[in-house]
């Protein structure tokens, strides 16, 4: 196993996606097709134009080959947006293109489900790749916009 910084250790909350490290694990079952799902609720960036908050719920699915996200650096990761001005499309897809650059996972799907910013709600799905014959792959759960709830 890689030496990983974030997992069992204190870890100081990155001020940026840039600063971020993503670390990764040993995937248990590399013979096996199985989907891993990473659900963030609270995602949080700033609009790269006036600097405002945006949140949205995002829903990141894929099948490991070789190599999982180990979840804190995830989660570290992912709060890094907090301070990041970058526009809806660009906080989602530069996710997925990061955990593929890490990870070279046999597929990845990314939903961004982001919350009205002048009264318009904005989702951003991407995917990479083909999910295998007889994979199992759940909906993402997420409602359309009536509330988000």
């Amino acid at each position: 196993m890689e030496n990983l910084k974030a997992l069992g250790q204190a870890a100081k909350q990155p001020n940026s996606p840039e600063e971020a490290e993503l670390e990764r694990v040993p995937n248990p079952h590399p013979d096996s097709n199985f989907v891993a799902r990473f659900t963030q609720p609270e995602f949080t960036s700033l609009c790269p134009v006036t600097a405002q908050p945006d949140f949205a719920h995002l829903v990141i699915d894929y099948i490991p080959d070789q190599w999982m996200v180990e979840s804190k650096s995830l989660k570290l990761y992912l709060g890094s947006f907090r301070n990041h001005q970058a526009f809806h499309e660009a906080c989602t897809v530069d996710i997925a293109k990061e955990l593929i650059a890490l990870l070279s996972p046999r597929w990845i799907r990314i939903g961004g489900y982001w919350y009205p910013r002048g009264g318009i709600p904005i989702d951003v799905f991407w995917q990479h790749g083909t999910i295998p014959e007889g994979t199992w792959v759940p909906d993402q759960g997420v409602a359309g916009y009536r509330g988000r709830g």
